[in-house]
């Protein structure tokens, strides 16, 4: 039934606030009970579908930026002092213009470890991402888009439906071709396949523009000009209000304002994409409800980075580790306890569908 289902938004918002979180520390411990919290409510949660596949993509990916993080901090060096010497590479010298920056040189554990941090941070925040990507139905989460982002909705739904057409007729031309004995590479084959695939896609977009057009796509209510004018500021402004707020919270000078300029910024948006969607005139065929275990879900997230959050503010030191001198990270008790509240979606979301399996022949 659709109605077990967790609306799509939800599972953005609990990632997206352990993403948050993740940005409060540098705190190897914590990041890493972060992403093991991420990975068991995926592995609980996500259902069986191509798209919820994900999750191991992203965390190859998240894998590959600390690399390069490392390699950048043995290759570039760093400014940061340390002692601890591991190797001294040959330093390439280079000129004025370039001074600040140096390649080869000395390695220290400080630096190492200071790029460890700060690549597992980032790395995190990744994978975070990758589980609302594992979690979330893409398509149910742009039909349960507002009003006012209806059109961008419907392109971007239009541009995951008809991308793997265009790969399948692309496959199967090749296939044609090399069938008869005919070149598929080179500008010839590139050429004698390229043609038919576009060829098809105009027929195809044709098609389905008639079908919009029959079924009233693009209609627009009259709404007054002092409307518009609203929501044009309030979109704009509250854009502008998410930025700022955002970049408050990630650096250290702005915590004081980030979160009410954030949480106002949000307000403001929210409301022109409400008065956005008086011009949009649509219906929802079996829209996502919004029910309590959403709500749960959301807001254990969102509970996991306020507590870190303000664990941060008050005992930075445990979520910050020294590097100069090196210092061994502890992990603090209840900013630990405040990841695991992230784990509540993996016993009040419902357990994945699997599928049927085959009848045996009688």
């Amino acid at each position: 039934m659709r109605t077990r289902d967790v609306h799509p938004g939800a599972w953005w918002l609990w990632s997206l606030a352990l993403g948050t979180a993740a940005t409060r520390t540098t705190n190897p411990l914590v990041l890493a009970l972060l992403i093991a919290t991420s990975a068991y409510v995926v592995v609980t949660c996500r259902p069986q579908a191509p798209w919820a596949r994900s999750y191991t993509a992203f965390v190859k990916l998240a894998l590959a930026v600390l690399l390069v993080r490392l390699l950048f901090a043995v290759v570039l060096g760093s400014p940061l002092p340390g002692t601890h010497v591991i190797v001294t590479l040959p330093e390439v010298p280079l000129p004025d213009w370039a001074q600040g920056i140096r390649l080869g040189g000395r390695v220290t554990a400080e630096t190492l470890v200071h790029a460890l941090y700060d690549g597992l941070r980032l790395a995190t925040l990744l994978i975070c991402v990758g589980a609302a990507n594992s979690l979330a139905n893409p398509a149910r989460l742009l039909k349960s888009l507002p009003g006012a982002l209806y059109e961008m909705g419907v392109a971007v739904v239009v541009a995951l439906t008809y991308a793997p057409s265009l790969i399948a007729d692309v496959q199967r031309l090749r296939a044609a071709r090399r069938l008869r004995g005919r070149p598929d590479r080179g500008i010839r084959g590139l050429l004698h396949v390229g043609l038919p695939v576009l060829e098809g896609a105009l027929e195809r977009s044709v098609a389905l523009a008639a079908a919009m057009d029959a079924r009233g796509y693009g209609r627009t209510a009259d709404v007054p000009p002092r409307v518009r004018r609203t929501t044009t500021a309030l979109t704009l402004g509250g854009l502008l209000g998410v930025c700022a707020g955002t970049y408050g919270l990630l650096t250290a000078e702005g915590g004081t304002y980030g979160l009410p300029v954030l949480l106002a910024g949000l307000a403001a948006a929210l409301a022109g994409l409400r008065l956005g969607g008086r011009r949009t005139l649509r219906t929802r065929y079996r829209p996502d409800r919004w029910d309590a275990r959403a709500w749960l879900i959301a807001g254990s997230g969102a509970a996991a980075a306020a507590l870190l959050a303000l664990a941060a503010t008050r005992d930075p030191a445990a979520l910050h580790p020294g590097v100069v001198p090196l210092v061994a990270p502890t992990l603090p008790l209840w900013p630990a306890a405040a990841v695991l509240l992230g784990l509540l979606p993996a016993f009040v979301s419902p357990a994945p569908r699997r599928p049927a399996a085959p009848k045996e022949p009688s």
